[in-house]
């Protein structure tokens, strides 16, 4: 689903309102007709933010809604949302964990670094790495290559990712997500250390 709103939404459609766009993405019916519950809206801290659903129906996506009514109800225009799976229970269950992406939550964040950890815990690992192209990841950001890297940068200074960098010849994004620290037991051993030599911060390369 995020992929597909880094096509139907333009390119730099701001995170809050992607981060919208996606909670009516998966929760909508048959008919493209959406339910907003007020606790819904409440807790994405996007209650009252008129202008992103108004930015979303400037892109020609939505019905604007009568923000008198609640629960909110919309519709969305763009008939090509009906058609990506997978079905309306596993949406469900999509939405639900796209509010707390496991491990990378961060509810209490700005929306751009909300946006970009969700995007970041929806790809799989690869080993002990997860990565993507740089132009796919600003894209499913809403973000210029510069800003997305600027937002890693930010992840890794608060300690939500342990660090990320560039190749500039593949273009490949990589990340390592933070670990858990080390424990010691009473006997004295180390359950686990991680390897930080291994990997390279962005900001040296």
């Amino acid at each position: 689903m995020l992929t597909y709103l880094g096509t139907a939404l333009p390119r730099f459609t701001s995170p809050a309102a992607r981060l919208l766009a996606l909670q009516c993405a998966l929760r909508t019916d048959a008919c493209g007709q959406v339910r907003l519950p007020a606790g819904l809206l409440r807790g994405m801290r996007l209650r009252g933010s008129g202008e992103l659903w108004r930015e979303l129906a400037h892109a020609g996506w939505l019905q604007l809604p009568d923000f008198r009514a609640l629960p909110l109800q919309l519709r969305l225009l763009d008939a090509a949302v009906l058609d990506q799976a997978p079905g309306r229970r596993a949406r469900c269950r999509a939405a639900h964990w796209a509010l707390h992406p496991a491990p990378l939550a961060l509810p209490a964040a700005a929306p751009a670094l909300r946006l970009t950890a969700l995007v970041l815990a929806a790809h799989p690992p690869s080993q002990a790495e997860h990565g993507t192209e740089m132009d796919i990841l600003a894209s499913l950001c809403g973000h210029s290559p510069q800003q997305t890297g600027d937002i890693l940068d930010r992840l890794v200074t608060t300690g939500t990712l342990e660090a990320w960098h560039l190749n500039r010849e593949t273009d490949e994004v990589c990340w390592q997500l933070r670990q858990p620290q080390a424990r010691t037991h009473a006997c004295g051993r180390t359950r686990w250390r991680p390897d930080r030599a291994a990997f390279k911060e962005a900001s040296s390369t």
